[in-house]
This record gives structure tokens, sequence and C-alpha cells, in this order.
């Protein structure tokens, strides 16, 4: 049997009292552990979050709107002291009944209420099933009252709980029917040449996967004067999407497309995002095109932004730019460039290297269905076809932020801020305890001291972890009207301007930038200015929730995948550690769950801040290498168990 002794925690009672103008209005956003944090009106998250404990959640619940007060004695603490308006109408749970009444257990945790409902509101439902509540009451301090309005079926049935996922997160892929027809109406209209730039006999392909479902961006690469001249060619989406039309207003709602394994939910219409917007091999296609000129050192010379029209040569694949890079001899007359862009991608990886850019190497999961419809996760692969898309994407995006920066133009930026003091030390605490004696100021963290802590443990046994928990320690990634840099690029000023038919702050940064090509920076201005910082802090958290959702969905698939596996031993790397178990990695970034009480036994401690369940005779801490065992898959939960077989 397994023990572990917990560290207590200090606690303290704080003063209550509170003035009038102290109050500031603000959004829950509940963990399943029974606290919540807050996110001020008109902040982003994480920009100025104030923590509240279960006891001062004051009945209030996950997407409420409320009113709080910060708790005197603290640094970030709040009361909350009224609701103002309830976040969910709707909550997706499991159904349990009894003589008396039946409950909803709700799916998503975070609603930290379970739903009641009364006998004669139950409907059709049976015990086990997977249904959907609507919300009817909010009794203090009991659970929420509710009706069950309909049943998707059997919990733990694979496509119930899929689409139990989609309609927790409110996902449709249908699009309202005006929205459809707007839609194909302005995308059967003719390509015309007009004012733009006639790039149709340059030489442009397109680098995506073999299951990419819209085409954003092109490439084209020339050799001028001993110099790289680099094409990177975007969607013109802002040519057909016009700013408060209805096609508009539903692309802001959705805020970004949402990629599962079986479908897409996008943020246009598939006349626009697979049709007319598509950048689709041997179709003239409205594009904003970015030119740079590159040294042979990864110095850019100049760059050059145009309004232009495309034709793509040819749709490759990451692999197919693999294999003509290793010399397959396939497509001759794209070869070349290949070759000169691979070349390129290398000089650029090493300039921003140079400059400090934290190159995490980071497993992202690729679920796909073949052909028979049967789940297929490969092991984590990055070639460098990728990462070629990767250095001239992050180039452009470089490029436009810069232009409008010098501008002045009202904009979005994409930021990456400083990690927070209390995590970069926890970082080099970690690397202390690793042997790693790491330079660096944790009260001003900069990326080139990141870099170097990665160069340093490259070869190490235990470089994917220190990349895991270095990853931990940073910031996310988010959207504002102000530039303040991104961290992990080592970059003074960037936006998102490369995906404009799946994401909406790059369809804003294209409005901007046609405005400053057409010299109406004063017409910019008064349009942007003031839409700039809702939209930011809008969007963001439409990427937060859409990142969410795809990685439930992607979970759910790779337990689907393990059911098969029952019994199989595998490699893996510890990836996380908790009080009650260890989590465990495999190759293709399938994670699985050893509970505490099937570890060795042994006398445990555990320390939070060092990754470590250590005992007298065994300790697991985050990198380990393990052997491991299936022994479980529930799709409910979404989790699979695994067992040591090496101990």
């Amino acid at each position: 049997m397994a023990y572990y002794r917990k560290k207590p925690q200090k606690s303290g009672a704080h003063r209550t009292a509170h003035k009038k103008s102290e109050e500031f209005l603000a959004k829950v956003k509940a963990n399943p552990q029974g606290y919540a944090f807050l996110i001020p009106d008109g902040k982003a998250e994480r920009e100025n979050d104030f923590f509240v404990p279960k006891k001062h959640l004051n009945d209030a619940l996950d997407g409420d709107t409320v009113i709080a007060v910060p708790v005197r004695g603290t640094k970030d603490e709040a009361r909350i002291i009224k609701i103002v308006e309830r976040g969910k109408a709707r909550v997706i749970g499991v159904f349990q009944s009894d003589r008396r009444a039946g409950f909803v257990i709700p799916d998503d945790r975070a609603f930290l209420s379970d739903v009641y409902i009364p006998l004669s509101l139950c409907g059709e439902a049976k015990d086990g099933d997977k249904v959907v509540a609507e919300i009817t009451s909010y009794p203090k301090g009991k659970a929420v009252g509710g009706k069950i309005v309909e049943v998707l079926g059997t919990d733990g049935d694979f496509f119930v709980e899929e689409e139990a996922i989609l309609r927790t997160y409110g996902y449709a892929a249908d699009f309202p029917y005006y929205v459809e027809e707007t839609a194909q109406k302005v995308a059967a209209e003719r390509v015309e040449l007009a004012n733009r730039r006639d790039l149709r006999d340059l030489l442009t392909i397109t680098i995506d996967g073999v299951d990419t479902r819209d085409i954003d961006d092109a490439v084209s690469l020339e050799i001028v004067d001993g110099n790289y001249r680099l094409g990177v060619h975007i969607a013109d989406v802002s040519h057909y999407v016009k700013i408060n039309g209805c096609i508009d207003k539903e692309a802001y709602s959705r805020g970004t497309s949402v990629y599962f394994p079986d479908r897409v939910i996008p943020m246009l219409p598939k006349a626009l995002s697979n049709g007319a917007c598509s950048l689709n091999e041997g179709e003239d296609r409205y594009a904003m095109s970015c030119f740079m000129v590159f040294n042979k050192k990864g110095n850019r010379l100049s760059f050059e932004l145009c309004e232009s029209v495309i034709r793509s040569d040819k749709r490759m694949t990451y692999d197919e730019v693999t294999s003509i890079l290793d010399g397959d001899g396939k497509c001759p007359e794209i070869a070349p460039m290949l070759k000169d862009m691979a070349e390129l991608c290398l000089i650029l990886e090493n300039k921003r290297k140079e400059a400090g850019e934290v190159s995490l190497d980071v497993k992202e999961a690729h679920i796909y269905l073949n052909e028979r419809g049967a789940i297929v996760i490969p092991d984590y692969e990055r070639a460098l076809s990728h990462r070629i898309i990767e250095q001239f994407m992050v180039s452009a995006n470089e490029c436009v932020a810069e232009f409008a920066e010098r501008r002045k133009a009202p904009f979005l930026y994409r930021i990456h801020e400083q990690p927070a003091p209390e995590k970069a030390s926890l970082l080099y605490g970690f690397l202390r305890d690793l042997g790693i004696n790491a330079k660096g100021d944790v009260e001003d963290a900069r990326p080139v001291d990141y870099q170097r802590i990665l160069s340093e443990v490259e070869d190490k046994p235990f470089a994917s972890v220190v990349n895991k928990v270095m990853l931990r320690s940073m910031q996310k990634a988010r959207y504002s009207e102000e530039n303040k840099g991104h961290f992990g690029l080592a970059s003074e000023c960037y936006c998102h301007f490369t995906s404009p038919i799946r994401r909406y702050p790059d369809l804003f940064v294209h409005r901007v930038l046609k405005c400053l090509l057409h010299g109406e920076d004063g017409v910019a201005k008064s349009k942007f200015a003031p839409i700039a910082r809702t939209s930011a802090i809008d969007t963001s958290e439409r990427e937060r929730q859409a990142e969410t959702a795809e990685r439930d969905v992607d979970d759910l698939y790779k337990v689907a995948y393990m059911q098969e596996r029952l019994g199989e031993e595998y490699d893996a790397v510890i990836s996380g550690v908790i009080e009650s178990g260890i989590f465990a990695e495999l190759a293709n970034t399938v994670e699985g769950f050893i509970r505490f009480e099937l570890l060795p036994a042994d006398r445990y401690e555990f320390y939070a801040e060092k990754f470590l369940l250590k005992g007298k005779s065994h300790s697991f801490r985050i990198g380990d290498k393990v052997r491991v065992k299936v022994v479980g898959c529930d799709l409910g939960s979404r989790r699979v168990q695994f067992t040591l077989t090496n101990l």
C-alpha cells in the first residue's frame, strides 16, 4: 500500500468590510476543485485575475457575471457580493435518478453544481443517459433546478460523447441560411485584376497537411542578386467578408475555426473557406502578398506588402515536400525552389536562435481517420517541411506588425508576455534540482536565457521534461491592441496575418492593412480604434475555448484508440505528477494515468514545485522513463489507465 504525506498549508482570516469604490464587475472562471478566478470586465484572462476561494463564491457558478470586491490583506484574492447575470442556460451531463427526483451530473466539472430535476420534468431520460438539461432556477445554497430537454444517448457511447462535447461548447457546423446564401453569392463573383498586382506567372505553391480542408497561405521564392526574395501570399478574405455584414458578424461570434479528427466547425461558410478564399491549385485567387528579401545571413534587407491575384501552381503536402527534399526525383520543376526554401528556413532558424527564440519541442497530437474510418495516431514528428512554413509565416507576421506599428494604426498584436517571476523561480529551482546551473533574472526573464537553457539540455535524457516544465512557466499568448512583444519568438513586434480563413484576428489585421496600403490611415483609426480592445479580448477567449474543445475531443479519440490495445505494453515518459498519481505519455502523445494506489508500496511525499513524488525506495519525477501497460479506458472521463510493468 502506498502512502503520501501532504504538507500543511497556511490559512488566515481576512476582513470583509469594503468600500463601494472597491467593487468591480467580472466573469467567473471556476475550477473543478471548488474555487474560481475572476476576470475583471474589460480585461483579458490572466491579465489581472483574482482568486476566489470556495467560501467566497456566494453561489456563483462558472461563466456568471458578478460584482466582487478585493479581500483586504491579500494581494489578488476577492469575494463575490452579487450575481449580475448567469452564464449558462443549459448543461450537458449524465442523468441519475431515484424515486424522489433526478439529477444531472455535468460533464463540465467546472460547473460546480449538479442539476436537480423534479420527476415530472425528467421526460424520457433513463439512468445513465447523456442529456441536455435546461436550467430553470437557482435556489440559494442548493443545487440548481432544471428540466430535461433532450436525450443524446447512452453515457460512454463514443458518438454520444463526441456530440456532448460539441454541445457543451456550443459548436454548430451549420450557418444561418441567410449567411450561407450571402456567402454563396459573393463567392460566385469572378476574380478581376483591377488595381492588384498580377502574380499569376510567379511560381507559387501551397504546403499543407494531407487532410487540410482550407488553404490560407501560398509561398514563392526567387534568388535575386544572390539574396532570397520570399513571397508569402495570404487569402484575401476581407474582399469577400465586409465589416459588420452578416458573414462578418457570424465569423466574429465564432472567432476561429475548430478542428476535430472527423470534422471542422468552420469560421466561414464552405463557399468561402473551401471555395473562393481557399488558394486552390490552378485557380485565380485574391491575396494579400508580403515580399521579403533576406541575405545569406538571414538578415531581412527589405519587405513590401501589396494586394495581388495569384494562381497556385501546385498543392503539396508536408510528406511530399519531405520526400522531394530527400531526393525522390519528383516534381523537377519545383524541386530547386524547395531546396532553396529549405536552405532559407535553416538560415532563419539559426538567426532566430541567435536572437534568443525559445523554440520548445512540445509534442502535439495529429489524430485523423483513415480511408476505412479507423482512428490513426502516428508517432509525433516535426519535419523540415513543417518548419519551412512556420519560419516563412512568422517572418511575414513580423513584417505586417512592424508596418502597422510604424504607422501607429489601431491593430491586433499577438503578444506573449514575460513569465511571471514566481513561475520563473519554480523553473530555475527545478533546473537546480537537475544539476543545471542556469543563469537568469527571475524578475526580468529574457528569451535568450530560456533559449540558452534549452541549448544546454538539448542532448540530455531529461531534455523533454525541461521543455515541458519551461512551457508551464510561461504565459499564454493572446491578442492585444497594445504591442507588448512576443517572448517565445524573441520578437519585438508580432501579429497574426497568415490565417484569415480560420482566425478572426487575421481578418481584422487584413482590414487595417488595406486601409494603410490605400493611404487611409484616418479611416483605419476611426473604424478600428474603438473596437480593437474588445476584439482582442473576445478573440483571445474564443481561441482558448476552441483549444479546450479540441483537446477534449482529441482525448476522447485517444481513449477510443487505446481501447483496441488493452493489455499492450509501451515505453513512456512521466508527463505529470499530482497527489493522486502520475501521468505517462507515449511517443504518439497518448497520455495515461497511473493511480496512486497502483504505485509500488512506499511512503511518498508530494513536491508540487519539483514535479516529484518522492518515496524512500521509489521516486517519480516528470521526465522519467517508464514501461507501462494499458489496463483501462473510460470514454466518459476521457482517461486511459496504465500500470507500471518495469518495477
